[in-house]
């Protein structure tokens, strides 16, 4: 397939350019569905940008039926452990072994979507970057249009069948649905996170995850020389306020480094603050807009479902959309919402389960201490519930 002219017509408008969006895209090349991806940013920015890592099996399937998975396969790595720490001391539990006995596949998402770019362009698609979005119309129509401005200012008008909004929760497409077309469930969990990206190996096997009373503190591999660690922090917090230093030493308190071994140590290559906050769009089309990824809908990091809903909803939306195309037959797209929206909803139960085991209550008091009391004996079942740790497994690893 060539690049597109100025203001030709493409039966699939791809706005965004994140693992949803180039999952999508490539699956409809794959089934002939002629089809160009939009992109704000430029394609450097995309492919460095560092983003979550834990690929479920679901995940995996879908890249590997499609031929996506040459990198993942070449340089991922299984990982089947997760470890808690907090007052009553530490344990651990081996997915492997628990649930439907799956596990997750660490590949930085950043590794992720430079493969997908690569495989997109060797398929002969047509991906824009440092092009921006200015306007999404006609939606209610057969022939939405979206009008776009590229780097060096020079404005597009593009005509298409069927426009999938990738963009994240602050793209054109949802800019683009008229009042009361959707609603929005929205939950702020009043948490905040500080998100260390650290150059140094990993401390531990396992994904480590502590509770302490001074906040939550989390480890996750992400290669042999980079490591991402989580610290809970006040609301409002700069992340340059927090020394190297600092953040050291809290780290190596809140996961009991002296207890459970020293924490290797490197300088801190990227950091940020994480507000814990979870939406989802309902439903999730309007017209022929059909929103994926974190456009449809945003769940906290606290489970790693981030990327993996965005892979599911990509399969799915590309199935309806290559019937549609060849058959005319729109079934599937009328359905998608419903097809995805219950996995979706299972996917934010989980997380916000997870918040509530992760974080105590702040303040003092006698309602502070009974939560704080809740929170300790969610830990102990998931110690020494067997039924309790399949029921765990199966929805971390899983959607």
């Amino acid at each position: 397939m060539t690049k597109h002219a100025h203001g030709e017509d493409v039966p699939v408008l791809i706005i965004g350019a994140g693992p949803a969006g180039l999952v999508l895209g490539n699956l409809l090349l794959a089934a002939g569905v002629d089809c160009a991806i939009l992109e704000q940013r430029g394609r450097a920015h995309v492919e460095q940008r560092a983003r979550a890592g834990f690929l479920a099996a679901n995940t995996v399937r879908v890249l590997a039926e499609n031929g996506l998975d040459a990198g993942l396969s070449a340089r991922g790595k299984e990982h089947d452990t997760c470890a808690f720490r907090y007052p009553g001391g530490q344990f651990e539990l081996c997915y492997r072994k628990l649930g439907r006995a799956e596990v997750h596949t660490v590949y930085p998402q950043q590794h992720l979507v430079a493969d997908l770019v690569a495989e997109f362009l060797a398929r002969g698609g047509d991906l824009r970057f440092d092009t921006e979005v200015t306007a999404v119309t006609g939606l209610d129509g057969d022939r939405p249009e979206v009008a776009t401005r590229d780097a060096g200012g020079v404005t597009r008008r593009w005509t298409s069948r069927y426009v999938a909004g990738c963009d994240g929760r602050h793209g054109a497409s949802r800019r683009a649905l008229p009042p009361g077309a959707v609603r929005r469930h929205r939950r702020d969990h009043d948490v905040s996170w500080l998100a260390l990206l650290v150059q140094a190996p990993p401390s531990m096997e396992a994904v480590g995850y502590a509770v302490h009373e001074r906040g939550f503190a989390g480890h996750m591999a992400r290669t042999a020389e980079v490591t991402r660690y989580y610290l809970q922090c006040p609301r409002g917090t700069d992340p340059m306020s927090w020394s190297e230093d600092r953040i050291w030493a809290e780290l190596h308190q809140r996961m009991q480094a002296e207890t459970f071994g020293p924490l290797r140590e490197g300088p801190v290559l990227e950091r940020a603050v994480v507000q814990m906050e979870s939406d989802v769009l309902s439903p999730i089309q309007f017209g022929s807009l059909f929103l994926a990824g974190d456009a449809a809908g945003l769940i906290s990091p606290s489970a790693a479902k981030g990327a993996n809903l965005a892979v599911m909803e990509a399969e799915i939306l590309a199935r309806a959309l290559v019937l549609a195309v060849h058959t005319g037959d729109s079934a599937a797209l009328a359905r998608y919402s419903a097809d995805c929206l219950p996995r979706v909803w299972r996917a934010q139960e989980f997380s916000h389960w997870m918040i509530n085991l992760l974080h105590g209550p702040t303040g003092t008091g006698e309602e502070a201490d009974f939560l704080r009391g809740l929170q300790l004996a969610r830990l102990e079942s998931l110690r020494s519930s067997r039924s309790h740790q399949d029921h765990f497994a199966e929805n971390y690893v899983g959607i």
